[in-house]
């Protein structure tokens, strides 16, 4: 059986995303970070149609914890689908942040995928995926939070840079950059925020989580798509 890791996958896209590969037939490995609560929903909600999984509590700021969820997932011997969707972020001007605010936004949404998949390459078998949850918000510039939108601008890159480590093996590296997307920290905006983004967006509403699964099942599914960062937007236009 195909082995999955998805990062910061007990709620919204990630759960989403877990999901999709369960239903694609992998046994998936899913971290979180605190949230206890989080993770017993989500054990119960994958349990009503599969037991192909597991959920190992790993913070990707810490580094002891890494550690150990790479000395997990090398038991298995192989990891055929790794895809990167944990990430924070720092709402706080440029003048307000700390050296350590910044430095921790920097370790979990990109240092911490860059240390994951280098101590993982040895297990990650040819014609293996690896896919990014990027951001729109790494394509056009981000007024609330710096970090987030320069730290997704990395990751983008990252997405583009590892091919090359990759090439020869089949294995494709690909980074999803979704829009407004309905996840737990879109659902306390006030409504008036909401229309205002829903008047920058095509479609006029925010992307549901089955969504951007459904761009990470293509990335999985397509092995001549490699190096593409796929903007999942509705139309969205900033300006």
């Amino acid at each position: 059986m195909k082995h999955a890791l998805v990062t910061g996958a007990t709620k919204g896209i990630g759960f989403a995303v877990a999901k999709m590969l369960l239903q694609e037939g992998f046994f998936v490995t899913i971290t979180y970070s605190k949230d206890a609560s989080s993770a017993e929903f989500a054990s119960d909600a994958l349990k009503q149609f599969s037991n192909n999984f597991e959920i190992v509590k790993a913070s990707q700021a810490d580094k002891a914890d890494m550690q150990f969820l790479v000395s997990r997932l090398k038991e298995y011997g192989h990891l055929d689908c790794l895809v990167c969707n944990a990430g924070t972020t720092l709402r706080k001007d440029l003048q307000e942040m700390t050296d350590e605010e910044w430095t921790n936004v920097m370790d979990v949404n990109v240092n911490s995928n860059v240390f994951l998949i280098r101590d993982l390459f040895s297990v990650i078998p040819a014609n293996s995926r690896i896919i990014f949850i990027g951001s729109l918000m790494g394509v056009h510039p981000h007024g609330t939070s710096l970090a987030y939108g320069v730290t997704k601008s990395a990751v983008h890159a990252l997405a583009k840079n590892l091919v090359k480590f990759f090439e020869n093996t089949g294995t494709t590296v690909n980074a999803i950059a979704p829009g407004f997307v309905e996840t737990e920290w879109q659902k306390t905006k006030p409504q008036e925020i909401r229309n205002n983004i829903y008047n920058k967006t095509a479609i006029k509403r925010f992307a549901t989580v089955e969504e951007i699964a459904d761009a990470v099942k293509f990335c999985l599914n397509n092995a001549f798509v490699n190096g593409s960062i796929i903007e999942v937007s509705g139309g969205y236009s900033f300006k």
